[in-house]
């Protein structure tokens, strides 16, 4: 069960800036819109080469269109959502303008903590880290309702955090500021390194003589079910195949037939030996040799 987040003692709405509109501020912009919240600015860099499309979201959320530096933000709330090593400088920069003291700023990494807004913190603004533990992908636009949020920070912004997620239908929990990196690898399995295993995969089916258009129709029923199993039971009871039998013989085939593909090889040696490890696996030493080989 996830901890519990305290709620927050009043009721009233912030209008909120979005300061940097890509995949994920350009996402929670129109979810937040969506749910009654007014976004009244975005924010760019003048150089942005999506200026474009953060003049249309500005636009279609009602709000205006600020360049990065240019001007004050007046919002209740600054909701930062650019790249991870541009969150500190982004801080510092507008710490040097407008009035902080009160006022709530949030951050989206999944790696860092709220200290990344330090700056603004010294200047009287309570600050938290607020990630959703989802994946945005240029002109995707998920849902909300369910998705984890993981937060930390000053009471007063956890509180603010709490009631907004809450607002979006997602489930909010807090995190401590010093297992963030390991939550954030936490999520990468699910996500960016599945499809990287998910890209090693094809490359392994294309050598197997299966056209690339038909990868997808030949392998989804086994990857639906598989993610049906997991997500019902749990790793060991989802666990099948010639690893699960012990079946070395079959497992040495694997191997000798992907010898024209190294890298994706090591792919699967690599996961072969943590499934050794950790999952239920017949043989599992014979196993572990037959991958040294």
């Amino acid at each position: 069960m996830l901890p519990a987040v305290p709620k927050p003692s009043g009721s009233q709405r912030p209008t909120i800036t979005i300061v940097g509109p890509g995949n994920l501020g350009g996402a929670l912009a129109l979810t937040l819109s969506q749910v009654g919240y007014t976004v009244s600015a975005i924010v760019v860099r003048q150089r942005s080469t999506h200026i474009r499309q953060a003049k249309a979201l500005a636009r279609r959320m009602g709000g205006g269109l600020v360049l990065f530096g240019k001007q004050a933000l007046v919002s209740d709330l600054v909701w930062i959502t650019v790249p991870d090593d541009a969150i500190a400088l982004v801080a510092r920069a507008l710490a040097l303008s407008g009035a902080w003291k009160g006022r709530i700023v949030f951050h989206s990494s999944g790696a860092l903590s709220s200290d990344e807004l330090a700056p603004l913190r010294a200047q009287g603004a309570r600050v938290a880290s607020v990630h959703p533990m989802m994946t945005f992908v240029r002109g995707e636009v998920p849902l909300m309702a369910g998705v984890a949020f993981a937060i930390e920070g000053d009471p007063a912004a956890v509180r603010v955090a709490k009631s907004i997620v809450e607002d979006l239908g997602g489930n909010p929990f807090l995190i401590k500021k010093q297992n963030k990196t390991l939550y954030h690898a936490f999520g990468s399995f699910a996500s960016p390194l599945l499809i990287a295993l998910l890209a090693s995969m094809e490359q392994v089916g294309i050598a197997a003589g299966i056209q690339k258009r038909d990868l997808k129709t030949v392998i989804a029923p086994l990857l639906e079910q598989t993610l049906r199993n997991y997500l019902r039971r749990h790793a060991a009871a989802a666990f099948t195949g010639p690893l699960a039998r012990g079946d070395v013989a079959t497992i040495r085939r694997h191997l000798l037939a992907m010898e024209k593909l190294p890298e994706t090889r090591r792919v699967y040696v690599s996961l072969a030996t943590a499934a050794a490890r950790t999952l239920p696996v017949r043989n599992s030493k014979k196993i572990e040799r037959e991958l040294r080989q």
